[in-house]
């Protein structure tokens, strides 16, 4: 008998995965390739939301946690999928230095914000009242980070690439059985696929569409992450990443002309030199009423658990996340009741 089934191979599912084989417990994960939010994601890891220069629950401890989880499977797998590099907050008038200047002064916040304004010159992104530099940022390409743990999983026979079928699932005393397999616990991992799932779609998971830009622009040179409306992703070969927008009603993952015209719009608000639209793709965030993962066991099948609602922070959240489930599972440690999805009742 296996421990575990995982259901979904986003960075939910992986996360759980890993956090599996480190502790030399016995999976399989099901995952269908299509559809992930992970695919098309930016992949940026930064602990601030810019927005509101404030930090998210536990966000230093999360940066802490999933920086040598990241670094030990890169090493394993003998690739680079995690880049640092930072973000650079683009200052739009003298109002905004100031409250960087500000929010650099809190406690918490030091640690991340550099006080002093960069003026560093950008070719065709003007800047004239500078840039706030985050400490600690990067992007994880999070396509080649998906290719390869899927790779290493089907070279141990632990990954089963097709959809799963709930009907086909038998919820017993101490098990569960699916398919031929037989195993201690299910967790279920499946992103916005949760409105699906029959055991859990009672739970506030909205799902928020995301788009992104893919651009080719030679003369930009950027070596960080700009930010400003949206984000400009350096990846290699003068191509970046444009992103993201937010659309609460459409749940479809085809690309609009709607995102790409708002999207053009705030670039070139960014940069001023020629570039190229050379892709677009689209994604369904896995976000919740009060913005906070779902992570706990189900209030009547014991063996049935969730990892899901990791919303734009999955890069963070999915390794501490996993942790606080697989503890829970294993030595019955309590999920923090704040991510715990009995915050909500049936």
């Amino acid at each position: 008998m296996k421990d575990f089934i995982i259901v979904g191979g986003g960075l939910a599912g992986i996360s759980f995965a890993e956090t599996c084989l480190l502790n030399k417990k016995e999976f399989v994960l099901i995952t269908e390739t299509s559809g992930s939010a992970t695919t098309v994601a930016g992949g940026v890891y930064n602990p601030v939301i810019l927005k509101r220069l404030n930090l998210p629950m536990d966000a230093a401890a999360h940066m802490q946690f999933i920086m040598p989880f990241y670094r030990d499977i890169e090493q394993r797998l003998g690739v680079s999928f995690m880049h640092d590099i930072p973000v650079y907050r683009k200052f739009a008038s003298v109002e905004e230095q100031n409250n960087w200047f500000q929010a650099a002064d809190k406690p918490a916040l030091e640690p991340f914000l550099d006080i002093d304004v960069k003026h560093t010159t950008y070719n065709g992104l003007p800047a004239p009242y500078g840039f706030g530099r985050v400490i600690g940022t990067g992007y994880m390409d999070t396509a080649l980070f998906l290719k390869e743990y899927y790779n290493f999983l089907a070279e141990q026979s632990r990954l089963l690439i097709e959809a799963f079928k709930y009907s086909e699932l038998q919820v017993n005393t101490d098990s569960v059985s699916y398919k031929g397999f037989e195993v201690r616990h299910i967790v279920f991992a499946e992103g916005f696929g949760l409105k699906n799932n029959p055991y859990f779609n009672h739970l506030p998971l909205n799902g928020t569409k995301g788009e992104l830009l893919l651009i080719k622009a030679p003369g930009l040179k950027l070596d960080v992450i700009a930010k400003g409306n949206v984000f400009i992703i350096p990846l290699a070969n003068d191509i970046y990443k444009v992103g993201a927008t937010y659309e609460w009603e459409d749940k479809t993952t085809l690309p609009t002309e709607k995102a790409r015209a708002e999207l053009i719009e705030k670039l070139e608000e960014l940069i001023n030199c020629p570039y190229e639209i050379i892709g677009q793709t689209a994604g369904i965030r896995p976000t919740v009423t009060d913005r906070k993962p779902l992570v706990g066991t189900h209030q009547k099948y014991s063996n049935l658990h969730l990892l899901n609602g990791l919303g734009t922070r999955g890069v963070m959240l999915g390794p501490p996340m996993a942790k606080h489930l697989f503890d829970s599972i294993e030595d019955g440690i309590p999920v923090p009741k704040e991510v715990n999805l009995n915050r909500f009742k049936v």
